[in-house]
């Protein structure tokens, strides 16, 4: 605990003035990035999912991690042409190479699993921009989904809890990235401002589906290309009209996802197996206050063909091969942060704190169908209390606490269920800028 204050007040006193720029402010390229730094103080077991009764037993124990470190380059061939891309180091490991023996051929070969360290690599974002008019542009190449809240805000200080929103992370990819297609654009004036997102991206495979994680396990990437043969199709609108509010919808559809996995006819003697996400989201700021909130429903058709087919899959796969995926998943969230510098019309040298309350509710296993058994482990609640301290407005330093109850949505009463609570004491730093430009 020590030493990690140390290092805290180490880097206050490092004069950091990089400041996130929009992308009419550099004339050439611009080099940046985001990351964060994190440290947990817990009072319970590592594994959820033992057989015991209660659940995680009492132990204390204390981890410290690097959750992700990411650069940034953008980059103008001319007003109309723009490169971007994002490089993540999460978890400061080299992640996992796999590939099918080729000798078999791609749809009888075997499994190769390589695992050089724990964590991932990964290029985020890489895509090319023609600008049009402010109303239609166009993207292509490697692309952040802009599904839910947390997928589309994703930089630290766009969150209070010291660590990302647990249902985004949970029941869906986060940050979710894929390769395809964007149209993009701005409308209206005044109280009618609009802001618009269209993709056709790689869609889901249903062999990385589980119980725990929905379809956050169905992202490609284990081979050096991705199946297109399904496409996904998202959406996003933000209504932007008053000042210090933002309203958004977003959708994400893929038909017939079975057509995407790794042996091309693996589904094809089973109905379509879609995917459809829903979500809406706000977030209203002025000088006192910051709210944001987020609804999420997921919806999955012919879970039975998936749970028959994943349990049979070959071992050696990588996928996780739990069955008993959800018919739904459900998360939602809202968080209330008070800006105390201004509430008691603090000076220059008052310091820029928010104190804040966030409570989240998620289940990856919301609702089955027939017979399959839903597991209440995975419905989860929980509460942060916490405090930011922006000290400048792009380096914040966080510490909360969070009680998360099991086999619960309750938000206020203090059921009893048959597990334990599971509580922990975090502080962590995090930070997004732009490093240089011209």
């Amino acid at each position: 605990m020590k030493h990690f204050l140390l290092l805290l007040s180490v880097l206050l006193m490092v004069n950091v003035s990089v400041n996130a720029q929009d992308d009419t402010t550099y004339q050439k390229f611009r080099f940046g990035g985001y990351g964060e730094m994190l440290a947990s103080w817990k009072n319970y077991g590592l594994n959820r999912w033992s057989g015991s009764t209660t659940g995680n037993s009492e132990i204390n124990h204390a981890d410290i991690s690097l959750p992700r470190f990411i650069l940034a380059f953008d980059y103008k061939f001319s007003d109309k042409w723009i490169l971007g891309a994002e490089i993540e180091f999460e978890a400061g490991g080299t992640g996992m190479a796999m590939e099918l023996e080729a000798g078999s051929g791609s749809e009888n070969g075997e499994y190769e699993t390589e695992i050089e360290k724990g964590g991932e690599v990964a290029l985020e974002q890489f895509h090319i921009t023609r600008k049009f008019i402010k109303e239609f542009n166009v993207k292509v190449g490697h692309l952040i989904l802009p599904v839910g809240l947390t997928n589309t805000h994703h930089e630290p200080i766009n969150f209070f809890t010291t660590f990302r929103p647990e249902g985004a992370t949970t029941i869906m990819p986060c940050t979710w990235h894929e390769t395809g297609l964007e149209f993009f654009g701005k409308f209206g004036s005044n109280f009618s401002k609009f802001e618009y997102q269209a993709q056709v991206v790689a869609g889901q495979n249903p062999l990385g589906f589980s119980r725990y994680n929905w379809i956050k396990g169905g992202k490609q990437g284990f081979f050096e290309a991705d199946n297109f043969t399904s496409p996904a199709y998202t959406f996003r609108l933000d209504y932007k009209g008053i000042k210090g509010l933002r309203l958004g919808y977003s959708m994400y559809y893929c038909y017939d996802a079975g057509k995407n996995s790794d042996r091309l006819a693996t589904f094809d003697t089973y109905d379509p197996i879609n995917i459809s996400i829903y979500s809406f989201d706000a977030q209203y700021k002025n000088d006192y206050i910051t709210f944001r909130g987020n609804f999420l429903q997921g919806g999955l058709t012919d879970v039975e063909a998936v749970d028959k087919v994943i349990r049979t899959y070959s071992s050696k796969s990588g996928y996780s091969r739990t069955t008993n995926v959800a018919e739904k998943a459900l998360n939602y969230n809202f968080e209330l942060g008070v800006n105390l510098k201004n509430v008691f019309h603090g000076g220059d040298k008052f310091p820029v704190l928010y104190p804040f309350a966030h409570y989240e509710y998620y289940n990856p296993q919301e609702k089955g169908v027939n017979l399959q058994l839903m597991d209440d482990r995975c419905q989860v609640s929980y509460w942060t209390f916490g405090l930011n301290y922006f000290a400048l407005p792009n380096l914040v330093i966080k510490a909360d606490y969070t009680c998360r109850r099991i086999g619960t949505n309750e938000m206020f009463q203090n059921t009893k269920t048959n597990y334990n609570n599971e509580n922990e004491f975090c502080i962590s730093i995090g930070y997004i800028g732009w490093f240089c430009q011209k």
